[in-house]
């Protein structure tokens, strides 16, 4: 069995960093343009730009997660969508070394999702995406005779990653990416049957739905973790009305729904309690990327790794706050080396480092 599979998208990422890189902060005339936020990084058009030795990494929701999960020590298993290419092998050959068993669907026509992340000094990126493989997941393509009951033990971590016999799992992390919906509704389906809690991060693909449309799987969601904007735009409340996003949220999410807020930390509701955290000192922010799969995974792997188990109705408060605790270490580890799996924390860092030992955390009742 095992204690969770991961499951969405994988990629291929190259970091390019240079001084040369600038951040822009000019609302009154980038809005006007086009880019809502009133930043953009920029660099002179036309011209050559020297840049840092690339760095190539695993990236990908799916692949972000479950690196947490194995070096956390839990049995981990991940399915994604990949082309039949170098940069497939290359991410294989990494969730490998980490032990991660991979339920890879193969695409002969498109390529391996690939990522370029233009990284500022201030560790500020622009990332050019593209989707590939990782792009349209069919339920006709999802070995689910691999991932069920029937499976027993999982495979040694020196087995053919293509030839797996599978195994149920305790816990499912969905990060879907743009899997259609009627493959995320069977994957739920499917998962519901054999018992297994889900935890999913839902895409903007699956936010601009509405929350009516996503409430047959927000509802059948043990943990539901959103960013501060998702959250609004999700539950159409104003960004600064927290009250208002969870009363909407704690309707819809029969479980836990967890909501980031970048560098103020985070804010947690299990439908009875309200607990808040602000975030660990950062030594230096070097790369953003993936910090939001890294809280999201410790976070869920916290709730696993307790002795306290959560099952269908509840969790103990102890694990949720020691789940904080662990999702805004990892985090924090991450922002501090480029790449999103580079910082992750094994179970010895996250223990035994005295860093991680303390983190202030309210819970008040709703």
């Amino acid at each position: 069995m095992f204690d969770i599979i991961t499951i969405g998208t994988a990629t291929r990422d190259v970091f390019l960093t240079s001084k040369l890189f600038k951040v822009i902060k000019d609302p009154e005339h980038l809005k006007k343009i086009g880019i809502l936020t009133g930043e953009a990084e920029c660099f002179a058009l036309g011209s050559k730009i020297e840049i840092e030795k690339p760095i190539f990494t695993t990236g990908g929701g799916a692949a972000n997660a479950a690196v947490t999960f194995a070096r956390q020590g839990l049995k981990t298993a991940s399915l994604m969508r990949l082309g039949k290419d170098p940069e497939a092998e290359s991410i294989l050959k990494e969730l490998k070394k980490e032990k991660v068993f991979v339920f890879p669907v193969f695409d002969k026509n498109l390529s391996t999702g690939y990522s370029a992340i233009l990284l500022s000094p201030n560790g500020e990126r622009t990332i050019l995406a593209y989707r590939g493989a990782s792009h349209n997941l069919k339920a006709t393509e999802i070995p689910f005779d691999k991932i069920s009951a029937r499976g027993g033990s999982p495979p040694k971590a020196d087995a053919p990653m293509e030839h797996a016999s599978g195994g149920k799992s305790r816990w499912a992390y969905i990060s879907p990416g743009n899997i259609p919906f009627p493959t995320l509704l069977k994957i739920y389906s499917h998962l519901e049957k054999q018992n297994t809690l889900i935890a999913i991060n839902p895409s903007k693909y699956l936010i601009e739905m509405g929350i009516k449309k996503l409430e047959p799987i927000l509802s059948k969601s043990k943990v539901v973790i959103l960013n501060r904007e998702e959250a609004s735009y999700l539950t159409k409340t104003k960004y600064q009305n927290e009250k208002g996003i969870f009363e909407r949220l704690d309707k819809a999410v029969l479980g836990i729904a967890v909501m980031t807020d970048g560098p103020k930390g985070v804010i947690v509701s299990d439908g009875r309690k309200i607990y808040q955290a602000k975030t660990f000192k950062n030594k230096k922010v070097v790369d953003r990327t993936g910090a939001g799969d890294s809280f999201g995974s410790g976070f869920v792997c916290g709730l696993i790794s307790r002795k306290e188990k959560c099952d269908k109705n509840k969790c103990a408060p102890a694990n949720i706050a020691y789940a904080i605790q662990l999702g805004a270490a990892n985090a924090t580890s991450n922002l501090e080396k480029i790449g999103a799996t580079e910082g992750l924390l094994t179970k010895n860092d996250f223990e035994k480092n005295p860093r991680w030992k303390t983190l202030k955390i309210e819970i008040n009742n709703i």
